[in-house]
């Protein structure tokens, strides 16, 4: 320390201050900061530290001014004027008619579906089925088949390898690479029968005559040209030798003028509804003998089966006796609808299926028993009477139209006795969400509402009464479903009546797997829930006429009697758009 003693002599006090405590550099400061001359002279001139200090200040003061200074100099902001956007201006109609699109979404829906009859695909394409002109591997949204322009179609079945189609004429159409890998674009094959009915199983056709008869035909063309062909037994207008090899499934034992009506299949077996109302079995594939009691026939197995052709008929004779009205199929199960709401169910149930709980110890039921239908009903002052069935995959859905009946605490001649509600049940595996009751579930219980579907009224303003929301039908897929309402519709809009007379069509909705976009909305997600899709044309239409950035609904045409083509000047026909769910594919399709 004694070393620095020198040179802390040398330097000012006020840097010796700062070295000592902040009381001393208190009574200091004011001793330096004087004026007085002598003071300075006397400390060494401690002064240069003042002026040193004052500078500093007015620099710092200065510095500030310079910054200050524009801004305070500098004019305020003018005030930004309110830009009002308003709407787009709409095109103007210059017609009835094309005030009518302006207005309504639905109209022109209507409209381009008699000016443009045709198919709409969508969904799987990995086997050139929903767009069969094209490699894609999914067709995500509504897309025409170019072939079917124009066409209107009988039925049509969609698996996720092959399509099959009936034209207008009753000819059969087939396409996909189930058909033939080297030409899967639509290929007319079975023609001359007049078919007016579809169904398919893993690997053949089972088409419906409207003559009763019903031919079973292999899915792949190259099966179909083998030396050994029949020959046609029945005549029509367009009949004509046969070049494809059928079998006919033709049940022994129909009565005088019975014949068959009605056709639903599975993946290995086949329904046959005679207009009698009796039902018979038959295997529809050649893969696999149908062995989960789909076929109705206790303890028939490929082992135990009668002599004869391996896919003929067998009538279920649990149900003789009963006049059945619809029958309904599922891959491995079956349903009978009695024409006084009684349900029969038979087949696989390790889904809950057939409407109660599946047991590991019976898989299966091998013949027709009754769905206690009045259970779901239970304390619901509701008497329940089954009005249709559908089935698909694993699952199997009915509606009801459910009657107010007076309880025991009704006073006689209740208001609300015998209003009729319609509900619709689904029972079978939800995971893809295909039971459309908002779960995911592996197995149900017994079956479950769909309530977005069930309870459902509107108000008619021809009988000036609420009355209930129907089904018209569903379709059901393998993994997911359709359901057509049959809500109040329009189609009587014409010159005659006012500009805003508009048409309107059924609506449709749709929920289940959507892991191949089979539900038509441009996303993946599966749906637990029905909802409804945009319409087929993408929005285009809207666009065009002002209504891009809005949001609509698919409608479908109901059946009426229209001139097709643009603007009404192509021929006359009876038509409407039907819907089809198939395997991971859909379809919206021009009907007869």
């Amino acid at each position: 320390m004694a070393a620095y003693r020198p040179l802390l002599r040398q330097t000012p006090l006020v840097w010796r201050s700062i070295q000592s405590s902040s009381t001393k550099a208190v009574l200091q400061f004011p001793r330096y900061a004087s004026p007085s001359g002598g003071a300075r002279s006397r400390r060494g001139g401690g002064g240069g530290v003042g002026r040193f200090v004052g500078g500093l200040l007015i620099a710092l003061a200065a510095g500030g001014a310079v910054l200050v200074y524009p801004a305070m100099t500098k004019e305020p902001p003018k005030t930004r004027e309110a830009h009002i956007e308003y709407e787009k201006p709409r095109p103007l109609p210059h017609t009835k008619e094309d005030s009518r699109e302006l207005i309504s979404s639905q109209h022109l829906q209507v409209k381009k579906s008699w000016e443009h009859p045709g198919v709409y695909c969508w969904g799987s394409n990995s086997g050139r089925v929903a767009a069969p002109d094209s490699t894609d591997a999914v067709v995500k949204t509504p897309r025409r088949i170019p072939y079917f322009d124009g066409q209107l179609i009988r039925d049509i079945k969609l698996d996720k390898d092959f399509g099959a189609a009936i034209t207008e004429r009753g000819d059969l159409v087939q396409w996909g690479t189930g058909f033939s890998k080297e030409n899967p674009t639509p290929t007319p094959t079975l023609k001359g029968k007049d078919l007016v009915r579809l169904e398919i199983s893993r690997d053949r056709i089972i088409a419906l005559g409207k003559d009763g008869s019903v031919y079973s035909l292999p899915v792949a063309q190259s099966d179909q040209h083998v030396p050994a062909k029949p020959t046609s037994s029945s005549w029509s207008f367009w009949s004509s030798p046969s070049s494809i090899n059928y079998r006919l499934l033709k049940p022994s034992g129909l009565g005088w003028g019975e014949s068959i009506k009605d056709i639903a299949s599975g993946l290995e077996h086949v329904l046959l509804l005679t207009s009698k109302g009796r039902v018979f079995s038959a295997a529809s594939s050649t893969s696999d003998f149908p062995s989960k009691g789909q076929l109705g026939i206790p303890g028939l197995t490929w082992a135990t089966r009668p002599k004869g052709p391996y896919d003929q008929p067998h009538e279920i004779l649990t149900l003789k006796g009963f006049k059945v009205s619809q029958v309904a199929a599922g891959d491995y199960h079956s349903l009978a609808l009695e024409q006084d709401g009684r349900v029969f169910v038979f087949g696989d149930n390790t889904s809950g299926q057939l409407g109660f709980e599946a047991e590991k110890e019976i898989p299966f039921v091998d013949g027709p028993i009754p769905l206690p239908v009045s259970k779901m009903y239970r304390g619901t002052h509701e008497k329940p009477c089954v009005t249709s069935v559908a089935a698909g995959g694993a699952n199997s859905f009915f509606t009801v139209d459910a009657a107010r009946i007076a309880g025991p605490n009704d006073a006689p001649g209740a208001r609300d006795l015998g209003r009729i509600t319609s509900d619709v049940w689904a029972c079978g595996s939800g995971i893809w969400g295909s039971l459309g009751n908002g779960k995911w579930t592996h197995v149900s219980l017994g079956p479950s509402k769909i309530k977005s579907l069930s309870g459902l009224s509107e108000f008619d303003e021809k009988t000036n009464w609420v009355v209930p929301i129907r089904l018209a039908y569903m379709s059901i897929g393998s993994t997911h479903a359709a359901a057509v309402m049959r809500n109040l519709t329009n189609v009587g809009a014409s010159d005659k009546t006012s500009d805003q007379d508009t048409n309107w069509g059924a609506d449709v909705l749709w929920w289940g797997g959507n892991e191949h976009y089979q539900l038509g909305t441009g996303r993946r997600n599966n749906v637990a829930t029905p909802m409804y899709i945009g319409p087929l044309d993408g929005g285009k239409g809207d666009a065009e006429r002002g209504r891009g950035d809005e949001t609509h609904r698919l409608q479908i045409a109901p059946k009426t009697t229209v001139r097709l083509g643009e603007g009404g000047k192509g021929r006359k026909a009876t038509v409407e758009q039907r819907v089809e769910c198939g395997r991971f594919v859909s379809a919206v399709y021009s009907a007869p």
